[in-house]
């Protein structure tokens, strides 16, 4: 297996939910919007052509997955998905469920509002429920 580091801000931001076989998916801690980050675990990686061609596949399997999770688990209105990496080089991707009543509909989510606090009990759920929608790795 290939060293992999998680980003400092992306590990304080977001809670371990599963490991897939390219990816570790992490929930961001903000109960505005059901949050998913799609990390590859695999070192030095900016964009999302810095994949090889097979993996560069298996990230989008891989965020389907976790958007077809998220939109079982929360019933949402849309998924986004976005590749920025603007503020944390290390290559990940957001998969947001969004909802029409959601503090930042329709625009993005980014300094819409104050991140949420989930209640434990709640938190503890969610991850649950995501990790037995989520295919193992």
């Amino acid at each position: 297996m290939i060293r992999f580091d998680l980003n400092p801000r992306l590990e304080g931001d977001s809670l371990p939910v599963a490991d897939l076989p390219l990816c570790a998916v992490r929930l961001m801690k903000d109960a505005n919007y059901p949050w998913l980050l799609l990390i590859p675990r695999q070192s030095d990686l900016v964009e999302i052509t810095d994949l090889s061609a097979p993996d560069r596949l298996r990230l989008m399997e891989e965020i389907a997955a976790a958007a077809e999770a998220l939109k079982t688990i929360t019933g949402c209105d849309k998924i986004n998905v976005g590749a920025l990496g603007n503020m944390v080089p290390q290559l990940h991707v957001h998969v947001i469920a969004r909802f029409r009543t959601d503090a930042a509909w329709p625009s993005p989510v980014w300094g819409a509002a104050p991140a949420g606090t989930y209640d434990p009990v709640e938190l503890e759920a969610l991850i649950d429920r995501l990790r037995k929608h989520l295919p193992t790795a």
